[in-house]
């Protein structure tokens, strides 16, 4: 029988992303129902719950394709409402999506319910949708509560299943979208846990009741599985170290990996400098001392046997969309699509001139980007990126996509020159704090040129949300075009930083 609710006052009905959040951090629980106001939810984190809602309307689609199911929505008609339809629902045998489930202490809305009948009735087949690429353990946890909390609520379950995106799968058009899911069956180890999740609820019930917060430090949890939207409240009440070992690039070697887990300082002075390598100690030694690291002849050299050392060169990058759900024919979930590039050139004199491609219809822009790519980029010269693997693979696979211009961009791939080693080797600033980003690298060489002096768009998140935003419909064609300015200064400021960058290394500046 259906549980529609609790009548132990001093309980909660916590719902499964409290739960969740318990899992992550506990501090975290009692902020989310005791000081909500304090939470701040980064972009990635709206771009995560977009995704998830574009795969959930899809997969209602998928798992339903006659439309006779149900969708509930218990944050509209109210939880009641939703938990009394659940009830009627399950007999009906047709799919149910959202339905709503109480027990213990919980709730919980099953993304997908499908009936499956039996000479002894019918049952239910459970199905979890992300929009990841694959089964993560904050998966698994999710699934076991799902179930624990239907299953206590005296739902029949035939079987759990977590449906994931394949992002092997293409999109071939004409909205056929089958394939596009992938299921793993759960159904064993979702069951066994039905104890250990019914130890969360009562731990977390026993976090929301207490008077105050419970005293945890930051540490790893904050951004594991995902950050958290209290971190800045927490970190601003403890005292923050002059010199965070956050700054540590590129931390692998397992006896660092332990040092700082196990260590309570995390200043980097207290770090012993026989765990570090170079540069990493080079980071840490110049963050202390406050002074600037620059290797000019070895930039020079290391330009000069890539034949990057002089003109004619070419400076590119890319700005890139992707999909939870593909959009245009011939192209993946997740696959990185090239919207925009621009590309600075320096000819044989030194004269800049400037190029670019932006596409803001909403149609696939790759075709038409790919001309424009082979036109800027003439056969001469050595082509400047930096973290160049990225534009690399976006050119290949625009060759593949493309057979006809395929040469021609493989060519252009085989000259592109990657400028983020150069930067790594020979130069480190203290206010670049660990990090060899273009924007931190660029306002530490060039003080007068940052992008925070940019109108909009300031960072990768903001041009992806920016191209969302564009190619929206019901965006007025004043904001669309005042988007369009903004991710075009932004384009072009990537592209001139590199231009600065590379005269900085040669000695030009």
């Amino acid at each position: 029988m259906i549980n529609c609710g609790f009548n132990q006052a001093s309980m909660r009905n916590l719902s499964k992303s409290k739960l969740l959040a318990y899992r992550q951090c506990p501090k975290r629980l009692w902020l989310e129902i005791h000081q909500p106001s304090l939470k701040s939810e980064s972009t990635d984190a709206q771009a995560r719950f977009d995704q998830g809602n574009e795969v959930g309307e899809l997969a209602r689609w998928l798992y339903d394709p006659e439309k006779t199911g149900t969708t509930l929505d218990p944050h509209t008609e109210g939880w009641d409402q939703a938990f009394a339809r659940t009830k009627s629902l399950l007999g009906a045998d047709a799919p149910i999506f959202e339905a709503s489930f109480s027990a213990n202490g919980a709730l919980s809305l099953a993304d997908v319910l499908l009936p499956v009948k039996s000479a002894q009735g019918t049952s239910w087949r459970m199905v979890e949708v992300k929009s990841s690429t694959r089964v993560k353990d904050y998966h698994r946890d999710d699934i076991a509560v799902q179930s624990y909390v239907a299953r206590s609520a005296g739902l029949h379950i035939h079987s759990v299943a977590l449906a994931h995106i394949d992002s092997s799968w293409t999109y071939h058009g004409g909205n056929d979208y089958q394939g596009l899911l992938t299921e793993v069956d759960l159904t064993d180890e979702a069951f066994a846990r039905h104890t250990e999740v019914a130890g969360w609820v009562e731990g977390a019930q026993q976090i929301t009741q207490l008077p105050e917060a419970p005293v945890i430090s930051a540490g790893k949890q904050c951004t594991s599985p995902f950050e958290c939207g209290f971190i800045d409240h927490c970190r601003s009440h403890e005292v923050q170290p002059e010199y965070p070992v956050a700054w540590l690039p590129r931390v692998q070697a397992k006896a660092l990996k332990q040092h700082l887990t196990t260590s309570p300082s995390q200043d980097l002075r207290d770090v012993p400098d026989d765990l570090l390598n170079i540069i990493q100690l080079r980071v840490k030694q110049l963050s202390v001392s406050g002074e600037i690291y620059f290797n000019a002849e070895g930039a020079a050299t290391q330009l000069a046997q890539q034949a990057a050392h002089k003109p004619p060169l070419y400076f590119l990058d890319f700005e890139t969309i992707q999909f939870a759900v593909p959009r245009w024919a011939g192209t993946r979930p997740y696959q990185q699509i090239p919207f925009q590039f621009s590309c600075h050139h320096l000819n044989a004199s030194s004269e800049l001139s400037h190029s670019e491609f932006l596409a803001l219809s909403g149609n696939d822009p790759s075709l038409a980007l790919t001309e424009a790519l082979i036109a800027s980029c003439s056969d001469d010269g050595a082509i400047l990126a930096y973290s160049a693997g990225f534009e690399k693979s976006r050119i290949r696979e625009l060759a593949l996509r493309f057979p006809a211009f395929a040469a021609r961009l493989l060519k252009i791939v085989d000259r592109i020159v990657d400028l983020l080693p150069v930067a790594q080797q020979h130069y480190y600033h203290p206010d670049m704090q660990g990090s060899w980003s273009i924007k931190k690298v660029l306002p530490a060489l060039v003080p007068s040129l940052s992008y925070e002096a940019l109108e909009g768009v300031q960072h990768g998140g903001g041009a992806v949300e920016a191209y969302f935003r564009a190619i929206d419909p019901f965006t007025s064609p004043e904001e669309k075009a005042s988007l369009d300015v903004q991710l075009r200064r932004y384009c072009t400021l990537d592209t001139y930083a590199m231009v600065r960058l590379w005269q900085f290394f040669v000695g030009q500046i």
